[in-house]
């Protein structure tokens, strides 16, 4: 009897799968059942082949084999996951199997994952989709009982498909080509480099900002304070004469009420998430990076099942969602959320009309609860935060607008203008769910008594306020998110803003791109804020123009989905690109730019001999050999989140081994042995305790260790999925 195979992106999806399929006889690589075989990838098995792979010529970097086009892009299997590869080769050309579900991850990138593997495979047979926006067991049967035909996805595998290759004409051109003009390890891609752009255009913007003095005038008038305002409605005066004038004047002087006005504002509930704003608000409320939000979100959705799909641009709900949402709030009923939920269902409240609209929604809807109950206790610190931010975003949705009264009331004094403002909540409606956490610009200012128009109020005391314009802000990775996703106002071309409605990126790659521009050490960060490199600042000055444009990703984008919509042809697309890329090129070698290394220090790269750079990554002070080939790392500090006993700052940790030391700015070193002993054992901890602990905390160093890559996978992996 012959079986349908299935094919999930990772192992813990086809386990899923397996058991809602009811496929329970494990193997090497897969799950078989009666009916099923379930099959994973583990993210990608297939990817487009090295340069080295078109010729013997490209194994050396050099200008002269610049631009390099390939005339058709090839495959290749990825080495650490050909073992897997091997297995799901094996079933997909098996005689027992008659057809193909494709269940890898419901978007581009996941179609890609599949289509890759069958065409490194010639696979030949019938395929449907599997489209599901959330890993419940409902979702799963459901999504099973209503399969695509999976020629309907070809559009989609061709836009995912024209993406790479065109980021990988792109990216590894310019790469190579700024790498060997200027002997440094240099990378640029369509997507990292405009961003780059962004904060080192802000950098530019914070250095030639020059402060100037102002002055307010304000008054206390027992009760409330009142603040000057000239004719032009402005409270800033520019002129400290004039200030210190009014000061005088309205010192002891009767101040008269002339004006009130009061008005009725309402505030609606906020737009359900999608992913970007999520991790806006992960980063605002937990200064969590991106990154740390996706793959929490990852888990909520896969593991926990708690959450829909993640990797959405939408924040809105299809009408065939709203006879579910029920029961996805009879799910979150715990905790906190109990009183809500009950007052939802009891008062037969419906979610706001404005959350549902079929037309704003493509692949997948917003992230929303799931149907099935969540175990909040399992979850990580991680998971846990993001959880509880969907459920809060998800029910406030339920509740109607916050009601406030805005008061504005306009006084005189010696001839003066001054004027005072307040806010009342008459209705917190969706403000309910939120207390304490929103930010929130209607808050009251100060409270106002009740004022008619002709009171009288003597003056109690005078300030004259000095003060100094400030610069922009540097941007933070939730200010960033925002750039990137809005980017238009970075536009020279006005004309052009409507090619850039898409953003940088999409909301499933930002992430990726930030991280990239850390582990490239074009950025770092020092508190929440980041700061652009010596090495990121020069880099911007060094690719071409163009590609340091948010337009030329935009117009990509626009073309993309226009090529998954099957509305245009991926070759035309292609052959705009490789056009592109031999002009970005000579480019680069025409250019009379230089760059050099502020960075270099005294120690000798202990593998190739070289003078090596001193770089801050996210995580941690390193020495990073200058030599691309080598890309030799040394690890120096690593930043912690263990607080000194004496300032209560964050510490960093020194050394390796025995010799491990937790240092503080303030001056302050312990051992870290030492220090983890101490810590555990003033909290009364046993001794077992203590020593779970310590294994915890070198667990902990470890992992983090791990995660810093050699320099050479970083360069390579910063060309990749944008």
């Amino acid at each position: 009897m012959s079986k349908i195979l299935v094919l999930a992106e990772k192992p813990s999806v086809a386990k899923e799968l397996a058991r809602v399929l009811k496929c329970d006889k494990t193997q090497g690589g897969y799950i078989e059942g009666s009916r099923y075989i379930v099959t994973w990838a583990l993210g990608h098995l297939v990817t487009l082949a090295e340069p080295e792979v078109y010729g013997e010529q490209y194994k050396q970097w050099s200008m002269e084999t610049l631009p390099m086009i390939p005339t058709k892009m090839k495959l290749k299997v990825i080495p650490e996951t050909a073992k897997q590869f091997g297995v799901v080769k094996k079933l997909l050309l098996s005689k027992e199997i008659s057809s193909l579900i494709i269940a890898t991850d419901s978007g581009r990138e996941g179609e890609l994952v599949a289509r890759w593997i069958l065409e490194k495979v010639s696979f030949q047979k019938p395929i449907q989709r599997l489209w599901i926006s959330s890993q419940t067991d409902k979702a799963i049967k459901e999504g099973f009982s209503k399969l695509k035909e999976g020629k309907q996805y070809l559009s989609l595998y061709r836009s995912a498909q024209a993406r790479a290759e065109a980021d990988w004409l792109v990216g590894l051109n310019v790469t190579r080509a700024l790498t060997c003009k200027y002997n440094a390890q240099l990378s640029a891609g369509r997507v990292q480099t405009p961003t780059l752009a962004m904060i080192v255009a802000r950098e530019n913007e914070i250095k030639k900002f020059i402060p100037k003095d102002y002055y307010i005038v304000r008054a206390d008038l027992g009760k409330f304070f009142v603040t000057y305002q000239n004719e032009k409605r402005q409270t800033n005066l520019f002129d400290k004469q004039i200030a210190q004038n009014i000061a005088a004047k309205i010192k002891n002087g009767d101040f008269v009420v002339t004006e009130v006005k009061s008005t009725k504002k309402t505030t609606p509930p906020p737009m359900l998430y999608d992913l970007t704003e999520l991790q806006r608000d992960a980063n605002r409320y937990y200064d969590m990076s991106p990154k740390e939000t996706l793959n929490a979100m990852q888990n909520l959705y896969e593991r926990h099942k708690a959450l829909t799909y993640p990797r959405t641009d939408s924040r809105y709900i299809t009408e065939d969602i709203v006879p579910t949402l029920t029961e996805r709030l009879k799910a979150v009923s715990k905790g906190d959320f109990t009183q809500f939920v009950s007052e939802i269902i009891r008062n037969n409240k419906t979610i706001a009309k404005q959350c549902v609209n079929n037309n704003k929604v493509t692949d997948h809807h917003a992230i929303i609860p799931t149907e099935q109950s969540a175990d909040v206790i399992s979850m990580t610190t991680a998971e846990k935060r993001i959880y509880l931010l969907v459920v809060k975003r998800f029910l406030t949705c339920f509740y109607g607008n916050a009601v406030y009264e805005n008061s504005k009331i306009t006084l005189q004094c010696a001839g003066e203008t001054f004027t005072a403002q307040g806010n009342v909540m008459l209705e917190k409606g969706w403000k309910v769910v939120t207390t304490n956490m929103t930010d929130d610009d209607e808050q009251e200012k100060q409270n106002l008594p009740l004022l008619q128009k002709g009171q009288h109020f003597p003056c109690q005391a005078v300030q004259l306020k000095q003060m100094k314009t400030t610069p922009p802000e540097r941007y933070t990775e939730a200010t960033l998110l925002s750039a990137m996703e809005n980017p238009a106002k970075f536009l020279k071309d006005s004309s052009m803003k409507e090619y850039i409605e898409g953003g940088l990126g999409t909301p499933a790659t930002r992430a990726d791109i930030i991280e990239k521009l850390f582990s490239s050490f074009y950025i770092e960060k020092k508190g929440n804020a980041l700061y652009p490199t010596s090495k990121g600042i020069q880099l911007v000055s060094l690719v071409p123009t163009d590609l340091k444009e948010p337009l030329l990703t935009a117009k990509w984008e626009k073309q993309l989905e226009a090529i998954s919509k099957g509305k245009q042809q991926k070759n035309a697309f292609m052959e705009e690109i490789k056009q592109y890329t031999h002009a970005l090129v000579n480019d680069v070698k025409g250019s009379t730019e230089q760059y050099r290394h502020d960075n270099l220090t005294r120690t000798k790269c202990p593998v190739c001999g070289k003078p090596m750079l001193a770089v801050n990554g996210k995580k941690g002070k390193m020495l990073v050999c200058q030599d691309r080939e080598c890309g030799e790392r040394i690890h120096i500090s690593r930043a912690t989140n263990a607080r000194c006993p004496v300032c209560h700052k964050r510490m960093e940790l020194f050394g390796e081994g025995d010799k491990k030391t937790y240092v503080c700015l303030c001056g302050f070193k312990e051992k870290a042995d030492t220090f983890h002993k101490r810590i555990a054992e003033q909290k009364g901890a046993s001794k077992s305790t203590v020593q779970n602990y310590m294994r915890n905390q070198k667990k902990a160093e470890k992992q983090q260790q791990n995660e810093l890559s050699d320099f050479g996978k970083a360069l390579l992996e910063a060309l990749k999925g944008e």
